[in-house]
């Protein structure tokens, strides 16, 4: 079951059905601890509706914070070692990808999200920018995982990789974070067979593309959800992003007018294009 934020309100899509969600906010929606029972009994005992335009489609936050969790997966490691060697880091997240802790750090804001067709951008001091396609966890405020959305961590390799202590620089700005575009309600957790598959493209022309799954991420999702709920309380729930494994060559850049699809199914596809 699939969960839209729309500029015509809130729909459920089930089985290639569409009903209307009314008499709630989207906040009070999707921070529902009953979330997959109260959607089966919407399918259940609503009237069946028209689809609504793809174009109305919002990103599926409103008073959330987006986190984000880093070097989950060993590629990732082995990716951020090297942009950061000149700056003294070649072990640094060797040493966080096997410490206990996770890293986990603050992504976004809601209004600063962008959603599914809409553009992301490019930091203007950047001069080494790439996608980082990752499966994202819609927590309660209890912390219980509700669902599951597709989100886009743009970061700025080169400025990260001069010094760690960059990182909010790399990771934080307008344009930065996408997610969408819709959030995937689902009775059990997704499997570790789930792939996670990106594609650019440059003037209609495919100029990168890479797959993982979730069964080459090192850390459990629920252990990423109790070090982001340690010590922070989120009345609204919070977003999660638990990492990449597909990172692009060194000598790729993302350019103005790029396009970039990120495919996780059962969830559906985040297409981006940059500004």
């Amino acid at each position: 079951m699939k969960l839209y934020r729309t500029t015509q309100g809130n729909y459920l899509q089930h089985e290639g059905r569409h009903y209307q969600i009314t008499g709630h906010s989207w906040d009070e929606l999707i921070t529902r601890e009953d979330l997959h029972r109260y959607c089966q009994q919407i399918a259940a005992n609503s009237a069946e509706m028209p689809a609504f335009a793809s174009s109305a489609v919002l990103a599926p936050v409103v008073s959330q914070e987006v986190w984000a969790a880093g070097v989950t997966y060993y590629r990732s490691r082995s990716a951020r070692i090297e942009e950061s060697k000149d700056a003294g880091g070649g072990d640094f997240y060797d040493r966080v990808y096997s410490a206990p802790r996770p890293e986990i750090f603050f992504k976004a804001t809601g209004r600063r999200v962008v959603p599914h067709q809409q553009t992301v951008r490019i930091r203007s001091d950047a001069k080494w920018s790439v996608p980082e396609p990752e499966l994202t966890l819609l927590i309660s405020p209890q912390g219980s995982i509700l669902g599951y959305t597709i989100g886009n961590d743009m970061s700025s390799r080169d400025i990260e990789g001069e010094n760690p202590l960059y990182l909010p620089q790399a990771k934080l700005y307008d344009g930065s974070c996408a997610l969408g575009p819709c959030v995937y309600v689902a009775e059990h957790p997704l499997p570790r067979t789930t792939e996670i598959h990106i594609e650019i493209q440059r003037a209609h022309q495919v100029v990168f593309t890479g797959s993982t799954s979730l069964a080459e991420i090192k850390r459990e999702f629920t252990q990423l959800v109790e070090f982001l709920y340690r010590d922070n309380s989120f009345p609204q729930g919070a977003f999660l992003m638990t990492g990449t494994g597909v990172v692009p060559p060194d000598t790729f850049t993302l350019a103005s007018g790029d396009r970039i699809a990120i495919t996780i199914e059962p969830i559906g596809q985040l297409v981006n294009s940059v500004a």
